[in-house]
């Protein structure tokens, strides 16, 4: 560093320094403000304030007059008042050092939320729920799909489709799930207008059901909803807009009356939503080992590990929306 500084004295460029030494001109400059023995600390310069006026400067900053305002609204009002006590940027080097330099306007201060974490393992425990977009025939006109899923065994417990969002008509939705599949333990939902209403919340509280709902702005917190509205959404049948709120009807009728009886989950061991949901499930798995066991009987070449069914059709002992041991939690299979 001493040889980089005494060819910079002798004229000899940075850039030049910097070839010849391999120290980088920041590094220097840096280096080079720093006191050591033979370059002691800068003397202050000649016009700066002293201890007394510096203190004095700070003092007003932080009057009952001025503890609100900006230093250049101060440097403003002291002028007009006839007064020059130091610049702006004076102001600003002494409140940096006090550490008085933030922002004093009120801050808002959002409380954290509660992680939801909820488990299910067997069905009718947990449902979760949600509301999403139908185009209708023209741009502009939207109708509103309200659907509820029990998460265990995906089923669709409710589907209703209305021109218009609202709580009332949630709450009458969950009426008619309520007493066709029982009440459950929990309803989940994210924190749209609807799910927070009086009535849905009061419904809830009457029925002595836990209301949880999704952080802000956290679309992990609803999976089993989300998933949902992208198989429906991106499924080939469905339409680029309904027709009519008849159509919409319809067409959310029978796409759900496929799933839960057709449709063969990945998540649920291959299984349809309505075999589990009803607890059928346990005769089909046994219906598929006798017809494995029958073929690797008559084939055992073609046959490897020696377990009754592949782990794709073993369903799994819990469900959940965030794991409560919080490891890390695998990405739930589409729907």
């Amino acid at each position: 560093m001493d040889t980089y500084h005494q060819l910079t004295s002798v004229k000899i460029t940075t850039r030049e320094a910097k070839r010849l030494t391999g120290i980088v001109r920041s590094s220097a400059d840096r280096d080079r403000r720093c006191p050591t023995p033979s370059r002691p600390a800068r003397r202050a310069p000649a016009n700066a304030l002293t201890a007394a006026e510096r203190e004095q400067v700070l003092q007003l900053l932080n009057s009952a007059q001025f503890v609100d305002a900006a230093p250049a609204q101060i440097y403003a009002a002291l002028l007009d008042q006839g007064v020059y006590v130091g610049s702006i940027a004076t102001m600003y080097r002494l409140l940096r050092e006090h550490e008085q330099v933030r922002d004093r306007r009120r801050q808002a201060r959002h409380p954290a939320r509660t992680r939801p974490e909820l488990v299910a393992d067997a069905p009718g425990q947990v449902y979760s729920w949600d509301i999403t977009k139908l185009a209708g025939p023209v741009k502009g006109v939207y109708y509103d799909a309200y659907v509820m899923i029990d998460i265990y065994s995906r089923y669709i417990v409710g589907v209703r489709v209305h021109s218009r969002e609202s709580g009332p008509l949630a709450e009458s939705m969950m009426h008619e799930v309520f007493d066709a599949h029982g009440v459950p333990q929990v309803v989940h939902a994210d924190r749209g207008t609807s799910m927070t209403s009086k009535p849905v919340a009061d419904l809830l509280e009457d029925l002595n059901v836990t209301r949880s709902h999704s952080r802000p702005k956290t679309s992990n917190d609803n999976p089993y909803s989300e998933a949902w509205f992208k198989t429906l959404k991106y499924a080939p049948v469905f339409p680029a807009r309904f027709a009519s709120l008849a159509d919409a009807r319809a067409f959310m009728t029978d796409f759900v009356t496929w799933y839960n009886h057709a449709h063969r989950h990945s998540g649920i061991g291959l299984h349809t939503p309505a075999d589990v949901h009803n607890g059928r499930h346990h005769q089909v798995r046994a219906g598929r080992e006798d017809t494995l066991a029958a073929a690797r009987a008559a084939h055992p070449e073609r046959f490897g590990a020696d377990r009754p069914l592949p782990r794709i059709l073993d369903l799994p002992d819990q469900a959940w929306i965030n794991r409560p041991d919080q490891q890390t939690q695998p990405e739930l299979q589409a729907a």
